[in-house]
């Protein structure tokens, strides 16, 4: 009791307060959920041998996976903005956990379609309600808070090369089965999250509201707002078409042009989210210090030339390279997403959700359409050609600075 008192009256009595376990509790639960998605890519070097599934095939489950989240994400941002469900964190978990326990018996591909859905619906309930936690607690610190969060996320997905070649490898596709557990502890973490904040709704109401009737008294700048919206969707297809690429193919890339086993191949792809890991979290006290703006245009623009080099490094230098391109690129993940929040103020859930969950969808899309481009051109032209989407980070230029968000809904 001594301890849940602070965690109920701190923030509400010091509004500007950043609630720190919260946030390292959310992002630990962003890293169990993501480490359960994680599975799904991990576990196709595995699936395409015994089922001899094509790359068009891999790219469906990956497009099954990313679409279902990135379609129901801002339709539950949405819906939560205007009734907030905090048990709808736990209930999300459950979903993925009954979806990995199926993925481990699933016989056919049809069956594996299904077991994703459920994994990916469970992952759209999750992160526009993480990401308004992380709100919540973040104080006057949005940009580290969101870094936190997204971090673990980004850490679980890292996990995938780990999982493929410690658990997937010796156990084959009925080594997920263990990952039952790993959505399990979530569930429970997520109890507890719930029952914070639920004790939180009132403040937060009261603080939505606010954030509202300033937005509809400053309806003149809806056009504005709805242009830098649409150079946010064209940012982050470039960022996630790319990664796609990166997390889905540049295993068979690398073992077909290092001829390198499964596991060594999985190294590049743990390198590259590792430190994508590293520039989530750095990108967010970054933001704060120097503005989100200059951050998302850097972290494209910069990443750019390290893409382009990567097609025609060897196998030593491909994992300096890639550990700078996630440096770099991924260091305007969660930027993105506070950016967004404060360009539509009042709308946190909504706004997680569409920016969230069109790094998904742009996900999706893309390894659909990468796996069949593998299949027709082969896998070095696309792997070259990918490399020329971090340059669309120009358009960033086009963005309004923090400044005027600031005198748009002050």
């Amino acid at each position: 009791m001594a301890i849940a008192a602070p965690l109920k009256e701190k923030p509400v009595q010091k509004p500007g307060t950043t609630v720190y376990p919260i946030l390292f509790i959310i992002g630990i639960c962003h890293m169990l959920n993501d480490s359960l998605q994680a599975v799904i890519p991990a576990m196709f070097p595995i699936l395409e041998r015994s089922m001899s599934l094509t790359f068009t095939q891999l790219g469906i489950i990956a497009f099954t996976l990313n679409m279902v989240s990135s379609v129901m994400q801002p339709v539950v941002g949405w819906y939560t903005d205007k009734r907030p469900r905090p048990y709808a964190l736990p209930i999300g978990l459950t979903a993925s956990m009954l979806g990995i326990l199926g993925l481990a018996f699933a016989p056919s591909f049809v069956t594996i379609l299904c077991c994703v859905f459920f994994i990916g619906l469970g992952s759209a309930i999750f992160h526009p309600e993480g990401s308004r936690v992380a709100y919540m607690a973040a104080g006057t610190k949005r940009g580290l808070a969101q870094s936190i969060y997204q971090v673990g996320g980004n850490s679980g997905q890292a996990m995938a090369p780990l999982i493929t070649a410690l658990i997937l490898v010796p156990l084959g596709q009925f080594g997920a089965v263990w990952f039952t557990l790993v959505a399990a502890l979530a569930v429970m973490f997520l109890l507890y999250i719930a029952k914070w904040y639920a004790a939180r709704l009132g403040s937060l109401a009261q603080k939505q509201g606010t954030q509202k009737k300033a937005a509809e008294q400053n309806s003149s700048v809806t056009k504005s707002v709805i242009t830098a919206l649409i150079i946010i969707i064209f940012l982050i297809f470039a960022r996630s078409w790319y990664t796609s690429a990166i997390g889905n193919f540049y295993t068979f890339y690398a073992m077909d042009t290092y001829h390198v086993s499964i596991q060594q191949a999985q190294s590049y792809i743990f390198v590259f989210l590792l430190f994508g890991a590293v520039g989530t979290f750095l990108g967010g006290p970054l933001a704060d210090r120097f503005g989100k703006r200059v951050v998302i245009l850097g972290s494209l623009l910069c990443s750019a030339p390290l893409a382009i080099l990567l097609p025609f490094a060897g196998p030593v230098l491909a994992y300096g390279v890639l550990a700078l391109i996630g440096l770099v690129l991924m260091s305007s993940f969660s930027v993105t997403v506070v950016y967004a929040q404060e360009l539509v103020p009042g709308k946190i859930g909504t706004m997680s959700g569409l920016t969230v969950g069109l790094a998904f969808g742009m996900g999706a899309i893309g390894a659909v359409a990468l796996g069949a481009l593998i299949d027709a051109a082969g896998l070095t032209p696309t792997m070259i050609a990918i490399s020329f989407l971090p340059i669309l980070g120009i358009l960033a230029f086009l963005l309004p600075s923090d400044q005027k968000l600031r005198e748009w809904h002050s």
